[in-house]
């Protein structure tokens, strides 16, 4: 059994994801040709949460993608040594030439999704990539940032960060997860 303390509840996630559209804004500094692009899973829901606040703020994406990226670095057992991505087959040909691309994940890491997804990104021609995270947990391995974050973290660890996003869960919160000590009953 392991301990689970909520950080962030819904209400205080919609005022940071006020904030993170009002920064991302900035830098978009007028551009009309952003395409924004959800990572699988939660990155999609978070993606077309802050797509709600661009609009209110009068941006308009002008394309919406997702890509599946598998290798999560809180996953202790490391289900996949290697970062491996794979895009709906759909959007396969979207055209990212010339255009600012957004990306938009959960939880940076280790930060190899998101090094992976740039490289991608950059194949595919996109003029400018910027990335969006809802939390950073401040121990990237790569030199990896976000250029906008919500909120960051430094947790014990051990301790795992879980982002709990509808549909996939009921409630939206930030989570604290800590495995039980070894003496603990």
């Amino acid at each position: 059994m392991n301990d689970h303390t909520c950080l962030y509840n819904q209400q205080q996630l919609a005022a940071v994801l006020d904030g993170m559209a009002g920064r991302l804004l900035g830098l978009l500094d007028g551009r009309n040709d952003m395409v924004l692009i959800g990572i699988l899973r939660r990155g999609v829901p978070l993606a077309s949460l802050l797509a709600e606040r661009l609009l209110q703020l009068g941006v308009r994406p002008a394309q919406r993608l997702q890509l599946e990226v598998k290798r999560y670095g809180d996953d202790l057992t490391l289900l996949y040594p290697q970062t491996l991505l794979r895009e709906d087959p759909v959007e396969t040909v979207a055209d990212l030439s010339g255009k600012t691309v957004v990306v938009v994940d959960d939880v940076l890491y280790r930060g190899h999704s998101l090094l992976r997804v740039a490289q991608f990104l950059a194949l595919r021609g996109a003029a400018e990539i910027r990335s969006v995270v809802l939390v950073d947990r401040g121990v990237s391995l790569l030199p990896v940032h976000a250029d906008v974050t919500g909120v960051r973290l430094q947790v014990a660890p051990g301790s795992i960060i879980e982002v709990h996003v509808p549909p996939y869960e009921s409630d939206f919160c930030i989570e604290l997860v800590r495995p039980d000590s070894p003496h603990d009953p």
